[in-house]
């Protein structure tokens, strides 16, 4: 490999030589929501994992969920370490809002 090739294979985010293949897990779900939105899945998306996550996240759609806003369990136990350490109690609006978890948490570490 000439040096000037050897150069722009970096100067890239990726090397074209390390492109991994989709996944069966990640056409299944790209095919799932193409379905869902009458949309064909792009072969540019299909050629690498990298460009089918894009596709995919350009496409899923948002969380619906109602407790998509609550702080994960991860936060809340470690909120409560830190509350035992520090004799500090945990303002109840922080286990129903994931922000102000994440705010209490920075302000009492």
């Amino acid at each position: 490999m000439s040096y000037q090739a050897r150069n722009s294979a970096m100067d890239g985010p990726s090397n074209d030589y390390h492109l991994l293949p989709v996944t069966d897990r990640q056409m299944r779900y790209a095919r799932a929501l193409a379905q869902q939105s009458a949309l064909e899945i792009p072969v540019e998306a299909q050629r690498d994992r990298r460009s089918m996550s894009a596709w995919i996240s350009a496409h899923k759609p948002a969380d619906p969920s109602p407790f998509a806003n609550y702080p994960t369990g991860k936060q809340v136990a470690f909120a409560e370490r830190i509350s035992r350490s520090k004799r500090r109690p945990i303002p109840s609006e922080c286990f129903r809002d994931k922000h102000a978890m994440s705010l209490w948490i920075d302000h009492n570490k």
